[in-house]
């Protein structure tokens, strides 16, 4: 599958990142940030469920149930 990722700025120079399908639009639940464009059509495993680099989680649940995915809270 690939993926466009974005990021926005968090506190103390963190980011949180979210992940589209590519070419899909940001949800636009999602819209109401400023987030801005990290990788387009980033490649990975149809079975991958963590994006590690970008501390996500659930990867395939979060798309198949919001349409996205995005950063964990734990991270």
């Amino acid at each position: 599958m690939r993926l466009d990722i974005y990021r926005r700025a968090e506190t103390d120079g963190k980011f949180s990142y979210l992940a589209v399908p590519e070419a899909r639009n940001i949800p636009e639940e999602a819209t109401n940030t400023d987030w801005l464009i990290e990788a387009r059509a980033y490649e990975v495993d149809d079975n991958v469920d963590q994006l590690p680099d970008y501390d996500i989680d659930n990867l395939t649940r979060q798309i198949a149930e919001k349409g996205y995915a995005v950063t964990s809270t734990i991270h």
